[in-house]
């Protein structure tokens, strides 16, 4: 535990959420006063039940398109929905969470001098034509499809981030974060590790969209934490953006026999179609954080869908 003369107040958006409520558990554990803000659009309280009783974690209702006030010494902006599923639901208001919020966020963190992480996102390199994907690339993005409010969004508001960092230096770090997963998945969420977990649980045709062949790299949630913290560290002149996510390849197939085999299911495979824009090739180049932050992902994809498939058995039971 850290000395209360360097307890940090920090802010989390997107607390309640899968991301957010582990950033918490870490953040608290290392001895800070945690403020999780959340609209519980696709947070939940059932992530952060155990942090309540904690003195020094606080959660307060907000959605962050709205400004608020508050007095912390860090902030970490997770808010936004993540998934295909939610954030298409309703894409105007995910744009405007992006936008908006990144704009509220770096308006508190102005006026606080508060250093400010911004969660980004592989997606900002759309479909991408270059592989592995570097920072240095700027992208192949539908600015007009279907996922575009989450994609363009985001990319809106590293621009936000970059330019209140050239006009007003501001210290920020942002982060683009690769497919992550683990315990606390909204189960519902439409992500494919979530989906094939709770489909070969429940004894179910497993849905693959595509010949299965496109590839994904697969980062446990704790792994990503610990990018996080280390990113927020690095002294001022250093911003991002930087990848985090894990390098090692896999198909989308052998993801789904992977599941089918440490769940034990008879679950059969089927092939949908492939939805618009949905990028064939996604693997994160993380030779800047190695260099930078030192950090390289620990926990292998069997080890990890161990642990999330014995969190999903306690969910949907």
């Amino acid at each position: 535990m850290k000395k209360h003369s360097i307890r940090k107040s920090i802010l989390v958006t997107g607390g309640a959420g899968f991301l957010g409520s582990h950033l918490c558990e870490r953040l608290l554990q290392e001895g800070h006063d945690v403020l999780c803000v959340d609209n519980f659009y696709t947070g939940t309280k059932d992530n952060i039940l155990h942090l309540l009783s904690n003195p020094h974690f606080e959660l307060m209702r907000h959605d962050v398109t709205f400004p608020f006030y508050v007095e912390v010494d860090e902030i970490y902006n997770l808010a936004c929905p993540a998934s295909p599923i939610h954030y298409q639901y309703d894409p105007v208001q995910t744009t405007k969470t992006s936008v908006h919020g990144a704009i509220n966020m770096l308006g508190l963190a102005k006026r606080l001098k508060a250093r400010i992480f911004q969660a980004s996102t592989s997606e900002v390199y759309g479909d991408p034509t270059m592989h592995p994907q570097p920072e240095s690339y700027w992208g192949n993005v539908n600015p007009i499809g279907y996922r575009s409010c989450y994609d363009e969004g985001k990319r809106c508001a590293e621009t936000l981030f970059f330019d209140y960092n050239r006009q007003h230096g501001l210290e920020i770090k942002v982060a683009r974060i690769f497919n992550t997963y683990g315990p606390r998945m909204h189960p519902n969420d439409g992500r494919v590790v979530s989906n094939f977990i709770v489909q070969a649980l429940q004894g179910k045709d497993i849905t693959i969209y595509g010949d299965g062949n496109q590839t994904r790299s697969f980062c446990y949630v704790d792994d990503l934490i610990e990018g996080f913290v280390r990113l927020m560290a690095t002294p001022k002149e250093f911003t991002g953006p930087m990848n985090l996510g894990n390098p090692n390849e896999f198909t989308i197939k052998e993801l789904a026999e992977t599941v089918i085999e440490l769940t034990g299911s008879s679950s059969k495979l089927i092939f949908e179609t492939l939805p618009q824009d949905d990028p064939k090739q996604r693997q994160p180049d993380i030779t800047l954080a190695r260099n930078t932050i030192k950090w390289e992902p620990e926990i292998q994809l069997k080890q990890g869908l161990v642990k999330t498939i014995d969190y999903f058995v306690k969910v949907i039971n």
